[in-house]
């Protein structure tokens, strides 16, 4: 019985933390400040409260990756 209710215990907490699991979004532009303008509006259009940059290419054009927090 013990077993069961830990295996419970650990479905529900795992299950609470999911829903705050963090969304990945991407972006390109010509301009790296282009680039996060969009990253920008993607986590307000999402209701993240911040969101941080993971990554960043400059090539021809600008790619940017972030990971946006509840």
């Amino acid at each position: 019985m013990k077993s069961i209710k830990t295996f419970v215990a650990v479905i529900a907490l795992a299950t609470t933390f999911g829903s705050f699991a963090a969304q990945n979004v991407t972006a390109t532009s010509t301009t790296l400040d282009g680039a996060e303008a969009k990253i920008a509006a993607q986590a307000q259009a999402a209701g993240a409260s911040s969101y941080t940059i993971t990554e960043a290419f400059s090539g021809n054009r600008v790619h940017m990756t972030a990971e946006l927090n509840k």
